[in-house]
C-alpha cells in the first residue's frame, strides 16, 4: 500500500479516538484519587492504632513472686506437733529465733524445745533454706530435721510444717508460724 491508498481520517474517527482519551483520562484520574484515599485511609487507621506489642500482651510481673532475697532479719518461729520415739508418739513444742540472711543461709541464735515435758536447749542450730516463684520453699538444718515451708505476704510470715527428721526415731509432726520482727 503506498500513502496516496490510505484512507484519509473523517471528523467521525478523530471524534471517538478524542472521547477514548478523555475516557482513559477519567479513569486514571478516578483510579489515582481511590488509591489516594485508601493510602489516606491507611495512614489514618495506622495512626490511631499504637505500634508494637500491646501491653497486656506483655507478661507482667508476678506481685506475688517470691525469692530467697524475701526472707531477710529475725522471725519468731513457734510450732508444736508430736515426735516419735519407739514408734510412740510423744508431744513437742518450740519457740526460736530464726535469723534469715537473705542468701539461703539461717542461723538459730536462741530458742527452747519442750519434748514430752522436758525442756531442751534450742538455740545454735544453722541450715539452708529456698524459696521458689510460687512462695513455696524448704529449710533444712544442718544435720536434722527438714521443713516445708510458705512465704507469706512480702515475706513477713511463714508457715512451716516437719517433712523428716529430728530427735527419737527421725519421724515427727509439727505446724507452726515464724513472723518477721521488727
Amino acid at each position: 500500500m503506498t500513502p496516496h491508498d490510505e484512507k484519509p481520517m473523517t471528523a467521525t474517527t478523530t471524534k471517538t479516538k478524542q472521547k477514548e482519551t478523555t475516557m482513559m483520562k477519567t479513569k486514571l484520574v478516578k483510579r489515582i484519587a481511590s488509591c489516594s484515599l485508601f493510602a489516606c485511609a491507611l495512614a489514618s487507621l495506622i495512626a490511631t492504632v499504637p505500634l508494637g506489642t500491646s501491653a497486656t500482651a506483655r507478661p507482667e510481673p508476678d506481685p506475688h513472686s517470691c525469692n530467697a532475697g524475701m526472707l531477710r532479719g529475725l522471725y519468731l518461729w513457734t510450732f508444736d506437733g508430736f515426735q516419735y520415739f519407739g514408734g510412740n508418739p510423744v508431744p513437742k513444742t518450740l519457740i526460736a529465733g530464726i535469723q534469715f540472711n537473705g542468701n539461703g543461709t539461717f542461723t538459730g541464735p536462741f530458742g527452747e524445745v519442750n519434748i514430752g515435758g522436758v525442756p531442751h536447749d534450742g538455740s545454735g542450730f544453722v541450715g539452708t533454706y529456698t524459696v521458689n516463684a510460687d512462695c513455696t520453699g524448704t529449710m533444712q538444718v544442718t544435720g536434722g530435721t527438714s521443713f516445708y515451708m510458705f512465704v507469706g505476704s512480702d515475706g513477713k510470715q511463714l508457715s512451716i510444717m516437719q517433712t523428716g527428721g529430728g530427735p527419737g526415731d527421725g519421724t515427727g509432726v509439727a505446724l507452726g508460724t515464724a513472723t518477721r520482727q521488727p
